[in-house]
């Protein structure tokens, strides 16, 4: 006698006078006969012609909702790193400046000879510290004229944003005891003002004891293009020692100090860290601070990716449901049976359950094949382009993080079988002496 598929405990009258007998029995205990049969009896050969059609649509749907789902979160938060990454290039994460209520370009000087300054760099978290200062002024061509910034950088600037970005020319270096003349500008101005590499440009500067504006001549050593344009058509890169001799300032005032981040995610807990540890009478700001419409426009997709999310989920649920009610239907005289012998409700449940899984299973794995072949060959050679002035990237981004493709692959599995336990119940319902009469 026994009790069958009861909570994985077999009861056995017997007899037994070895040791193979008890390994046997032994085994026969921590069987999971559940997903023994669930097994054995829903193979591809095994389904029957109404379900085998239903299984794989089932799967393509599962298939079809992880690949769309691994893309989309890839390509979203790949855009949003990318542009990101290029306001952070021009800002860096944390701006340190005199504490004044005057929001102007042009900051009040500050001494450089900070107690943070250049200690910050040994800070866990924080990458590189170092000075700039920014002035307005106007390119002037023989026909042409376009308002500029002139961002004065010192010898400890971090050019790893630019070398990447520099389309033709090179960056300039920058010694502390000599005025450097070279700048590089933009591809943007560039254009518009018909200038190349080489070339020399006058800029000219308004001054606030001066009735007329001061000038000054540049070389141009190199150009640069990001495709963000509110940047692009601004931004010309110099010595600091430029803007200090215009300002008359003397070489140890700065408009303020950049910190670089080893890490985005760390942004609020180093933003609190940099604005104690700064004095009383300076300022610090953080990327998000200072472009806040930019940071709320990227914070704005991540509703697209929820509602992506949320309908691909749906189908994949929907269709496991019909499935299972379809293997449900097909099975119906197997449930009779397995009831009629003592089987549970819940270990027949679990057999369909187990079933469903393998399914789910089969799909995330094909799913997540597709999904990061397409995305890994996006990354490698570009093959989708887009319009660089509308989108500001020339390329769609991609941003494969593995903490998403886990969270992605687990939460669909978790959902769907959530979703399922209740249709799951129709099981309870069907009477073994019916099932096995109508037959």
């Amino acid at each position: 006698m026994f009790s069958f598929l009861g909570a994985k405990k077999i009861k056995i009258i017997f007899t037994f006078n070895n040791n193979e007998l008890l390994i046997f029995l032994y085994k026969i205990y921590l069987l999971n006969i559940e997903l023994f049969i669930a097994k054995r009896i829903f193979s591809v050969k095994e389904l029957g012609s109404l379900s085998k059609p239903a299984v794989r649509v089932a799967i393509a749907s599962i298939v079809l909702s992880i690949a769309v789902m691994i893309v989309s979160v890839a390509i979203v938060t790949g855009f949003q790193k990318e542009i990101r990454d290029k306001v952070i290039g021009f800002g860096s994460h944390i701006q340190i400046s005199k504490y004044d209520s005057n929001e102007s370009l042009e900051a009040q000087p500050i001494d450089k000879r900070q107690s943070f300054y250049p200690s910050f760099d040994t800070v866990p978290g924080i990458r590189h510290i170092q000075v700039f200062a920014n002035k307005a002024g106007i390119i002037k061509t023989e026909d042409q004229m376009e308002g500029v910034v002139l961002k004065g950088i010192g010898s400890d600037y971090d050019w790893s944003f630019f070398k990447n970005r520099i389309i033709d020319g090179k960056v300039f270096s920058i010694n502390d005891s000599i005025k450097s003349k070279d700048v590089i500008i933009s591809k943007l101005i560039a254009n518009r003002l018909k200038l190349k590499t080489g070339d020399s440009l006058r800029m000219y500067f308004i001054m606030k004891d001066q009735a007329q504006p001061k000038g000054r001549k540049f070389h141009i050593s190199g150009i640069y293009e990001t495709g963000l344009e509110e940047f692009d058509k601004v931004y010309v890169i110099g010595d600091i020692a430029q803007i200090q001799s215009l300002n008359k300032w003397n070489k140890n005032q700065v408009a303020g100090f950049e910190v670089i981040l080893n890490d985005f995610n760390d942004l609020d807990k180093m933003s609190a860290f940099v604005y104690n540890n700064i004095g009383y009478d300076l300022n610090s700001k953080n990327i998000e601070q200072m472009n806040p419409q930019i940071f709320d426009w990227l914070g704005l997709q991540d509703m697209n990716v929820i509602i992506i999310l949320t309908l691909m989920i749906l189908v994949a649920a929907i269709n496991m449901i019909s499935t299972l009610l379809i293997l449900i239907l097909e099975r119906t005289n197997m449930i009779g049976i397995l009831k009629s012998i003592g089987a549970r409700n819940v270990s027949i449940r679990k057999i369909f359950l187990y079933t469903s899984a393998n399914l789910i299973g089969k799909g995330l794995i094909l799913g997540n094949v597709i999904a990061i072949t397409l995305c890994l060959l996006q990354k490698q050679f570009g093959i989708i382009t887009l319009p660089q002035e509308s989108y500001y990237v020339s390329t769609v981004p991609i941003n494969l993080n593995i903490l998403h493709l886990v969270l992605l692959n687990a939460g669909t599995l978790l959902v769907c079988m959530l979703m399922l336990i209740i249709p799951s119940y129709i099981i309870t319902k069907i009477s073994p002496v019916k099932a096995i009469r109508f037959s």
